[in-house]
């Protein structure tokens, strides 16, 4: 994490926010006036800037204005003598993430540092992301196709939906036409729309203004201005609430939206990039979704083959994870025998290359010796299979039998693959697959065991988060501080204080 820059010609200001920030073991920087420290953002950034208002030479507003032309992301929280409010409004217009009143509570100045920091780290999660684009794995003549797709869009801001079923990659996909893009050096934001509360989705994509709501303590960027000249990535477009659907229109017709709660229109100049694993034209026919959106995200279709269509590719995927498992565990990465490698071509995973994935993190953690037999698999991939036989492999769909391989008019259709249902992602595949080997292996009361690793985890995770504050964590949570504090002693957890 980078420093918390303080600019203060007042050297006892700056001595007391050093101190009091050493003692919640965050670092500092110091500047006595703006001039040196406006010289320093051009090597350098800070996690959070405080600024007097009023310094010789430039001022804290003429700081302001450089490091949001420049950092937009960047919270500065600008000190301010009462006297200099009329100041700190036109300051905080200007982009100041909170303006402190001297006098100031040096506890709560550290609260509010605290806040600030928090937002500039979501920030940089958001905007970074991977820094490289995860390899896409594939050498069958469907995922042939996609490449291929994928080079033909290289040098093209269009729009572009991307259907298949769940966990045959489709994020890895929209990463790819990002990077081989004219945007590649701009950020790349996705934001999966069915995981965010409708209350909240709003917010999320198009930011909000302080006030704009119950807990809108202050403005906050959302994922279009965050994308700003790069790629917003909106994953299972096809769940997005029916009103919502109206607003991303009307960004998509004329590029402009406002924030929550704001009356400043902003301009967008950003490439959209949608998903989904449903199928978009029956929900248009049911009324679920609008079909002007559908034709304006419906420009080119890429469509992705399940892994029933590639087969062939099992093999160098099971490698591949299993690698990367182990080198995030820090372990000697796991063979599969050819027989057990030959099962796994024969059945039908639902989840996808996802579900592949899990099965492979699994392996890295339960299975017994460094050489993987078809007993080692998980028992309910095994079930009926015994011996080791592989089950026929299923049939694949022809064109006509895949759900919508045909032509959707206006949008051209890079087809590779069939839509169809896909079982629990990520995280829940793995707690499946935990729960299952549990109960295969004679474990008993296995759901209070995994109810407390799941509370430890949750708990630990927003102790983290509030850094140990555990009051904040509670509310975070949507629990009480009295059952925070009693999960706390159950469950063994050091860390946390009161706040």
């Amino acid at each position: 994490m980078k420093p918390i820059w303080i600019v203060d010609d007042d050297e006892s200001i700056r001595w007391v926010l050093e101190k009091a920030l050493a003692r919640e073991n965050l670092a500092t920087k110091s500047f006595a006036n703006a001039r040196d420290a406006i010289a320093a953002l051009e090597f350098d950034t800070p996690q959070v800037l405080v600024s007097d208002i009023r310094m010789p030479g430039a001022s804290g507003l003429d700081l302001l204005q450089t490091v949001k032309r420049r950092f937009p992301g960047l919270p500065v929280i600008i000190i301010t003598a009462f006297s200099d409010l009329d100041s700190a409004v036109a300051a905080f217009q200007g982009g100041a993430f909170e303006y402190l009143a001297k006098p100031f509570d040096i506890d709560k100045a550290v609260e509010l540092i605290r806040r600030a920091l928090d937002e500039s780290l979501r920030e940089t999660s958001v905007e970074s992301g991977p820094s490289e684009t995860p390899e896409i794995l594939g050498q069958a003549a469907a995922m042939q196709e996609v490449f291929r797709a994928i080079g033909r869009l290289s040098q093209s801001n269009v729009t572009v939906l991307i259907t298949g079923e769940s966990g045959t990659g489709k994020e890895l996909v929209a990463r790819a036409l990002h990077k081989h893009s004219p945007r590649a050096q701009q950020p790349f934001i996705a934001l999966n729309t069915a995981a965010i509360p409708k209350d909240l989705l709003e917010s999320e994509l198009f930011g909000h203004e302080r006030g704009a709501f119950t807990g809108a303590q202050t403005s906050r960027r959302g994922r279009f201005e965050q994308a700003e000249n790069g790629t917003l990535f909106l994953d299972e477009i096809g769940d997005m609430p029916f009103d919502l659907q109206t607003r991303l229109l009307r960004v998509l017709s004329d590029g402009h939206f406002y924030r929550v709660g704001g009356h400043q229109p902003l301009k967008a100049n950003v490439r959209v990039i949608t998903a989904t694993h449903q199928n978009l034209e029956q929900r248009v026919r049911d009324g679920l979704f609008r079909e002007d959106l559908y034709h304006r995200l419906n420009v080119i279709r890429l469509r992705l083959p399940s892994l029933r269509e590639r087969r062939e590719d099992i093999p160098i995927l099971v490698r591949h994870f299993l690698v990367q498992s182990a080198r995030q565990l820090g372990v000697e990465a796991k063979r599969m025998s050819e027989a057990t490698v030959q099962f796994l071509t024969g059945l039908d995973l639902p989840g996808n290359v996802r579900q592949l994935e899990n099965l492979c993190n699994w392996i890295t953690v339960m299975a017994p010796g460094q050489s993987v037999e078809v007993k080692d698999l998980p028992p309910e991939l095994t079930q009926g299979h015994e011996g080791g036989a592989a089950p026929p492999a299923a049939p694949l769909a022809t064109a006509p039998e895949a759900a919508g391989a045909h032509a959707p008019a206006g949008g051209v259709v890079f087809d590779a693959a069939a839509s169809g249902n896909g079982t629990p992602p990520g995280w829940l595949g793995l707690l499946e697959l935990q729960a299952a080997a549990m109960l295969a292996g004679g474990q008993q009361e296995v759901m209070a065991v995994l109810g407390r690793q799941f509370e430890s985890a949750l708990i630990k995770t927003a102790l983290r988060h509030t850094h140990g504050r555990k009051n904040d964590a509670a509310v975070r949570l949507g629990i009480g501080r009295n059952t925070i504090t009693r999960k706390i002693a159950e469950l063994g957890i050091d860390g946390a204080k009161d706040d």
